[in-house]
This record gives structure tokens, sequence and C-alpha cells, in this order.
């Protein structure tokens, strides 16, 4: 018997994900934009973005040739820990919500293997599929905008209006013909949270609405940016050392976001203050976060990102190290250490504590 769309969705929801929805595996007039914002310059340094795989992203059959069908879910990843806009400061760093537990493309992957399985149960009729997970060149919050999920926002995040915008997306590309939902309506109004609360003003306005500035974003300085972080940036990035979710903290849809109630994104710990994240070597980083998001960023990378929070903390009690980190072979992190020393001197002027300074 053949399986229909809303036998997909509660097959969905039987596999752990809280949203589901059918997009047709059609060329999108989002690519135009897309294509748009590359030529323009705003990918940064994200090669993947702007080569021959950003090129795929015009058609999901350059991923399935016979696709008819994306099925998109969603999966919540917040929990019940404070917002990184709600917590005093202090002298601990922030890593983005999405990252405090295992690395999600695995608990997505697996629980769309078993959604295809479950669909060729019922279906019993052979079928092709591919799954999809972040790391695929597809539009994806286009795809599950079309899907229903939700609407982009102006922080480019999909929203949900009973779910805010806490979820992984995810998709199972199949020649099954199913019926396609139809996208929500976009509900930001007249609303600007986002926008205002950026601290490096990364949301920019285009003629098709709003998008993201990659190389001014805190999430790109922190994870994708290799190398050398322009000084003049450094501040605005704050005590974030791995992503940034402050647009996604002041946006209103959050206010009464539900939790996940799985254990794999629940966060594992408190991170460790500064201090000693500065003193972290290559094994102590890996121990740490081999099984996390966080080790994208790579040891060295993460270590200039806490050089850099230790001077935006404010506290002369980071001088010392960073002294230290300001004469590391790594050029990346030196710089970050020596722009730190220059701002911790801003406060403490005439201080003879910090007279060599570069």
């Amino acid at each position: 018997m053949a399986i229909n769309a809303e036998q997909i969705k509660l097959l969905a929801g039987q596999c752990g994900f809280e949203l589901a929805g059918i997009a047709a595996a059609v060329p999108l007039s989002d690519y135009e934009r897309y294509e748009q914002w590359r030529k323009e310059g705003l990918a940064g340094e994200m090669r993947y973005l702007t080569d021959r795989r950003g090129d795929l992203r015009a058609d999901p059959r350059h991923l399935l040739p016979d696709a008819n069908t994306i099925i998109c879910v969603g999966k919540l990843y917040n929990t019940d820990q404070p917002y990184s806009v709600e917590r005093p400061a202090h002298d601990t760093g922030w890593i983005s919500r999405y990252a405090w537990g295992a690395d999600y493309h695995a608990v997505l992957s697996s629980g769309l293997e078993a959604l295809r399985g479950k669909i060729q149960e019922i279906h019993g009729e052979p079928f092709s599929s591919r799954i999809c997970v972040d790391t695929a060149p597809l539009l994806e919050r286009s795809y599950a905008r079309k899907a229903g999920l939700g609407w982009v926002g102006r922080n480019t995040c999909l929203i949900n209006q009973g779910s805010g915008s806490w979820f992984f997306l995810g998709e199972l590309l199949t020649s099954l013909e199913l019926a396609a939902d139809t996208p929500p309506p976009d509900r930001c109004g007249t609303c600007r949270r986002c926008i205002d609360a950026c601290p490096t003003a990364a949301i920019v306005p285009s003629e098709h609405g709003w998008r993201i500035d990659s190389p001014s974003c805190i999430s790109y300085l922190s994870i994708e940016k290799r190398g050398t972080v322009d000084p003049a940036k450094q501040e605005g990035m704050g005590d974030q050392l791995f992503g940034c979710d402050i647009c996604q903290d002041v946006c209103p849809w959050n206010r009464r976001a539900p939790e996940t109630t799985e254990a794999a994104f629940q966060r594992r710990g408190s991170l460790p203050p500064l201090l000693e994240l500065a003193e972290y070597s290559d094994d102590d980083f890996r121990r740490e976060f081999r099984d996390s998001p966080v080790w994208r960023s790579k040891s060295r990378g993460f270590l200039r990102n806490v050089a850099i929070a230790m001077g935006n903390s404010r506290n002369p009690a980071m001088i010392d190290r960073l002294r230290e980190l300001a004469t590391h072979p790594d050029e990346s992190i030196s710089t970050a250490a020596n722009r730190s020393l220059a701002i911790l001197s801003q406060g403490r002027a005439g201080s003879s504590e910090i007279e060599s300074i570069s």
C-alpha cells in the first residue's frame, strides 16, 4: 500500500522529530538570493558555499536524480539553561546552545535512517532516497519553509510559531510522490530585536529583506574564520567562544520555546573558567570536545577565541596569561592576546602593571 504524507509525519514523530513536513524537490527562487549573497562576498571564507559545492544547491536533484519529494524534519535542542543575554558578567565564556551536547549530525542521521526504515515497511514498493543533515549542499531552510516548518526570520533562522527557532534541520530526499505542505506566513511583523541586539551589526538589509554578513557574524568569526581575527572585531565578540545565540535569545518567539527530551543534547557540566581554558593543551581540548560540535574550531582556533574573551572580560587577572599567549607561535593566538592586552590597558591607563603591552 502506497504511503501518504500524513503517515510519514506521524512516523517522523515516532523517530524523535518534533517537526515534519513535505516539500517538492524542485529548484527554488531562493537560490537567486543565495547566488547574489555569495557573489557579494557575504559568505566570507566559507569555500564550500562559494565553489562547486555551492552551485549544487541550485537543484536538489543534483543530490538524488530521481527525487520528487523532500521530507523535512526538525529536532529540538533547547534546554532549561539560561540564555546568554540573561546571565551576569563573569569570567567564563559562552558556547552556543546547539553545541552543548553530542554532535547533532549523528543523532539526526540516526533518526532519519529509522524514518526511512519505517517508510519502507509501510510502503512496500522500492524507492530511492538520500539522507541529508546540514553538510549536504541543499538550501535546507528554504525547503523547510516550503514544507511548513516555519518562516525565515530577520536573523535568517527558521522560526516555528509554536516551537521557536531552537531546532536542528534534517532532510530525506526521496523518489516518492507526496502531497506538499504550505509555507506559513512571516510573523516577524515590525520586530527588529535581533537586528538591534547583534553586537557586530551582522544582520544587514537587502532588497529581499534581511541577510547575514558572515565576515561580521560572531558565529562565523568564532567557528568558520581560520587564522587571525581582525583586531577591530574582537570587542564585538564579547565572551563567545564557539558560535553565538544572541539573535535567538532575544527573539520573542523563543520566550516559551519547548525543551528537548533528547539526552544527547543536554549540557555536559559547566564550562571551566577562561583562565583554565587558556591552559588547555591539544590533548585537553580533544578530551573535552572530541564528540562535540566545538571540535570544528580545532584547538588553536578555540584558544584564539579564549584569548579574545579574556580581554573582553575586562578582568586584570587575565593579564599574566595573556602575556604568555602574546608570544604564542600561532599568529592568530598571539595577535588576539596582544589586542586583548590593549583592551585591558584601556581600563587601567597609567597602571605600571601593564607597561609592556604591545
